[in-house]
């Protein structure tokens, strides 16, 4: 036997599937049971247009195929939407089954006028009010038995198969931010986790310090700047050698530290994250990861990451040393950020980009530390 065919063999050996076709009413049937979970909290990424619903319905009621729903048992049996989400909540939005994270349902979905079936625009589900814009009740029992491809990974499969799974089906052409597919990710390994990036992220100081763009905030780039820091704090130099780009090594890093049995300090993490970047504001405010202009003698521009990098990490090793008083981590903030573009280093990896972005990311936060001393 091959090496190849060894290590196929093997690695087959982790993922146990199964498929078989399910109507859609038998699928609202699980939803409204309680037996298939799709995340309510993952509808914040959930981003289709009215328009984008409505031609999944088109191609419903046409009869067009759609691609395979991945799901994954959990042990107590019940199923957690790896694949699919976008498709499942149109349907349950259309049926007015769809409910938000506190169980209340949610505005049913009135359809927009497709291309081969303009005669749908304004139509819904159900209407007591307005009984003549509800879809025909022969064409509700269509679309009720209406078939899905529905792929199962089993229990017995290796506990980080779903994680990699919906990694794999939600990157590349995916319009989800790489952030926005880590916080789903997050989600299906430990929620707890999830929520406690997300009010870390809602910390007033961060905030101050971090200005970015709604376009930013929608794709969640504050939680990944809270994970960055995190990250640097305890990088591991085994995961930077397997991994070649910075987007799967945080990825890498991320399930790394915050599987559920990790020995991860969630407490003793946000004390310090607090006082970190109660520091940062109180010195710097919202200049604290802006570049400083030696010549023109002020910080410019939008948040520099390698900045953050090397600003973040030497701060919270400094205070965390807690052998200077506060006034004395002050000064050594507004030193460090008016330093930092004069080093030779930092000249190297960020303005003659001289290393990769994930040697850069080494690189700063090491300068951070050195420079914080």
């Amino acid at each position: 036997m091959s090496e190849l065919q060894d290590q196929i063999d093997q690695a087959r050996m982790t993922v146990h599937t199964d498929s078989y076709p399910m109507s859609i009413g038998e699928l609202i049937n699980l939803y409204d049971d309680g037996e298939i979970d799709i995340h309510p909290e993952f509808q914040r990424v959930y981003r289709w247009s009215d328009s984008q619903k409505s031609k999944l319905i088109e191609s419903i009621l046409l009869g067009i195929p759609l691609p395979s729903i991945f799901v994954a048992q959990r042990q107590d049996g019940i199923w957690d939407v790896v694949d699919g989400l976008q498709r499942i909540s149109t349907i349950l939005s259309f049926m007015g089954k769809l409910k938000d994270p506190s169980g209340n349902l949610l505005q049913p979905l009135s359809l927009q006028p497709t291309k081969y079936l303009p005669a749908l625009e304004g139509k819904v589900w159900e209407d007591r009010h307005n009984p003549d814009s509800e879809i025909d009740i022969e064409i509700k029992r269509v679309f009720k038995r209406e078939k899905l491809d529905i792929k199962i990974i089993k229990r017995e499969s290796e506990g980080d198969t779903k994680f990699e799974l919906f990694q794999r089906l939600n990157t590349g052409g995916s319009k989800l931010s790489d952030q926005e597919v880590r916080n789903c990710m997050l989600l299906m390994l430990n929620e707890r986790a999830y929520m406690w990036l997300k009010e870390l992220s809602e910390d007033e100081n961060f905030i101050s310090c971090t200005p970015i763009s709604e376009k930013q905030k929608e794709e969640c780039y504050n939680l990944e700047l809270v994970l960055r820091f995190i990250i640097h704090r305890y990088a591991c130099d085994d995961l930077k050698k397997e991994n070649q780009d910075v987007a799967p090594y945080i990825n890498a890093e991320m399930h790394r530290l915050f599987k559920e049995d990790s020995d991860l300090d969630y407490d003793a993490e946000k004390s310090v994250f607090h006082e970190t970047f109660s520091l940062l504001n109180k010195a710097l405010e919202d200049s604290a990861f802006k570049k400083f202009n030696i010549q023109k003698g002020r910080h410019e521009g939008a948040i520099s990451l390698p900045v953050f990098e090397a600003m973040t990490a030497g701060a919270s090793k400094l205070i965390e040393r807690a052998t200077k008083t506060e006034q004395e981590i002050l000064d050594k903030i507004n030193e460090v950020s008016r330093a930092l573009p004069e080093q030779q280093k930092f000249t190297e990896v960020v303005v003659e980009k001289r290393a990769r972005p994930i040697d850069r990311m080494t690189e700063m936060v090491a300068l951070g530390e050195e420079l914080m001393q």
